[in-house]
Formats: structure tokens, C-alpha cells, sequence
């Protein structure tokens, strides 16, 4: 497809997460311009536009994708409208972006992987761990065999009940018809799908999945185990009624380990026989900053993005493993 010398983007769903995490990058990246917003709130769409120097506000996704001026569009909205927000982008031949996950399941997301193949448009999902500087590290060490030949990897993430859980309060991350897994579906797809980025393709994967505490429909304590395709074995623990927050990754190696962790900013460390490299590599401000970066390289330089409909499909299935949903 032809594209202009600016990209102009659009972002549906202009809520909390747009606000510096992702929204600002869209703006600031070289040859990218962010031109409209949409939030079904007339009001907090205003708002949003005014204080971010945005031209145009909606409050109907449809009127914001077909938007002429609208080359491309963020869908930054809960998962359970990725689909048809995504569908419709493809049908108006745009360029999309899709926060993560692709969809609440594999079989939606492949419908999506599917039609903006057969469009021919681009595609990505915004894993932007793929792209930040901390874990670009850690793949390097496993590049250069800093801990021999990688055998394993295990992930622990617990935290407490929060008061939205305790109170019953609505949360579309705790309800099972928008995210099945809960929290599981909103925080794990990060961390399973770095590891695939760091460790290759997964073979096969299995799960057990339970809700312990009753405080909402969706599943909160998972535990699984799988297999990559070259052999390394790995395993997970997920539960979200801990009495306090844990998150630490290792990657175990022949001659040594990788400790890190997903979603805190904590030094990467790699253990061997010869010495401990411990490293603190801080997050950009716009932590999604190289993800949008590497969007306008792939559109304008012709390099591959490390997160695009393909490698967000994998990651949908590794999911869907896991909760039991494919067998």
C-alpha cells in the first residue's frame, strides 16, 4: 500500500492508558501525527483533545475510521471490542495498532490475523516489551551464550485482591465475558509473550485454571507448563489473591541464570561461572515510546516490527492453551 509522507493517526479509546504510556508516542514519533480521538464521553473526549493538542474528537469509533484524514488507528479500548473495532479498520483499509491482547480468545484473533492478511495491511499489537531496551539486553545475553545453552525458564506473579475485587466493584479486567483468565489475560500475554520473542515459538502448553476467592467471574490463580519448539521447557504460576506482589522470571542455562522481572522496573541480572552482570535499564517516560517507533520503521524503513498480527496470534494461542480452551 501507498503511503503519505506523515502517517495521521487516530486512537479509539482514549482512557487512562493513552495518557502517557501510549498516547503521546503517536504524536511525538518522526513522520507521525495524532489527529483525532474517540471516547463515547462527549466531555472527557474534549478534554483529552484539548489538553493533548489533538484537532478532532468523536464519539463514535465509526465516524473516527472513516475519517478521510485518518491514515491509521490505535484500538485502545478493553478486548472485548477489539474485534469489531479491528474489523472495521481492515474494511476501511487502514493501518492498526491493537492493544494487547488481540482479542479475549485465539479464535477472534485469528478472524483478525486473518482479514488484514488478506487486505494486505498492516498489522501490530502493542507487546511493547518487544522493544524496550531492558529486555533487548536480556536477549543479547542469550545471544552470546552468556549463560550456556538456555534449559528452562519460570515465571511467579501474585498479588493481593485489590479494593475494586473486595468490593465487587465492576471491572472488565475481573469479568469472565470479557476476559476470561482475569487478570491472567490482562498482565500474563505480557510476560508469555516475551518469552516466545526471547526464546522462540511455543510447541505445546497446559494449564490449570481456578477462581479461589469467588470475588469475581473470571479465573484467578493458573498454574502451567510448556514446551518451546527447540526443546526449552518452561513453567508458570499466576495467582491474584496473594498475601503480597511477587514477579521474577528466570531463564536457566547450562553455565548460568537470568533473573528479571516483567512489569517492575528492577536491574536485569545474569549469573555464570565467571562474574554477575547487574544491570538497571530505565523505562522511557511513554513506555510504549520504541513500540511506536518501530511501527514508523516498519511503515517507512521496511524493517520487520518485533510485535505484528503474527506473533500476537501465537501468543493468543499460548493463552488459550493454558486456560483450557484449546486441547
Amino acid at each position: 500500500m501507498g503511503l503519505p509522507e506523515k502517517i495521521r493517526w487516530g486512537i479509539i479509546g482514549c482512557g487512562a492508558v493513552t495518557e502517557i504510556k501510549s498516547g503521546p508516542p503517536y504524536k511525538n514519533t518522526k513522520d507521525f501525527e495524532l489527529i483525532a480521538v474517540m471516547r463515547r464521553d462527549a466531555v472527557k473526549a474534549e478534554d483529552y483533545a484539548k489538553r493533548h493538542q489533538v484537532a478532532k474528537f468523536y464519539t463514535n469509533a465509526d465516524d473516527l475510521i472513516l475519517d478521510n484524514e485518518v491514515d491509521a488507528v490505535y484500538i485502545a479500548t478493553p478486548p472485548d471490542s477489539h474485534k469489531l473495532y479491528a474489523l472495521k479498520v481492515a474494511q476501511a483499509g487502514k493501518i492498526c495498532c491493537i492493544e494487547k491482547p488481540l482479542s479475549p480468545s485465539y479464535a477472534d484473533s485469528l478472524i483478525i490475523y486473518n482479514t488484514f492478511k488478506e487486505k494486505r495491511l498492516p498489522l501490530f499489537v502493542a507487546y511493547y516489551r518487544r522493544s524496550l531496551p531492558r529486555f533487548l539486553k536480556v536477549k543479547e545475553w542469550l545471544a552470546h551464550k552468556k549463560i550456556g545453552e538456555v534449559r528452562h525458564i519460570r515465571w511467579h506473579l501474585s498479588k493481593p485482591a485489590n479494593d475494586l475485587d473486595i468490593n465487587g466493584t465492576y471491572n472488565w479486567r475481573t469479568d469472565a465475558a470479557v476476559a476470561p483468565g482475569g487478570y491472567f489475560d490482562d498482565l500474563a500475554s505480557h510476560g508469555l509473550d516475551l518469552f516466545v520473542y526471547l526464546l522462540g515459538a511455543v510447541k505445546k502448553a497446559r494449564g490449570i485454571s481456578t477462581n479461589q476467592q469467588g470475588l469475581y467471574t473470571a479465573k484467578d490463580a493458573i498454574t502451567s507448563c510448556w514446551i518451546h519448539e527447540n526443546g526449552i521447557t518452561g513453567e508458570g504460576s499466576w495467582n491474584f489473591g496473594a498475601n503480597t506482589r511477587e514477579d521474577k522470571v528466570e531463564i536457566i542455562g547450562s553455565a548460568g541464570r537470568i533473573e528479571f522481572s516483567v512489569f517492575k522496573e528492577e536491574p536485569i541480572i545474569c549469573f555464570n561461572a565467571k562474574d554477575e552482570e547487574r544491570l538497571f535499564i530505565e523505562n522511557p517516560k511513554n513506555v510504549q515510546q520504541y513500540h511506536v517507533e518501530n511501527i514508523r520503521k516498519h511503515l517507512m524503513e521496511n524493517k520487520e516490527h518485533p510485535s505484528i498480527g503474527e506473533t500476537a496470534l501465537h501468543t493468543s494461542w499460548v493463552m488459550d492453551s493454558i486456560l483450557g480452551v484449546i486441547n
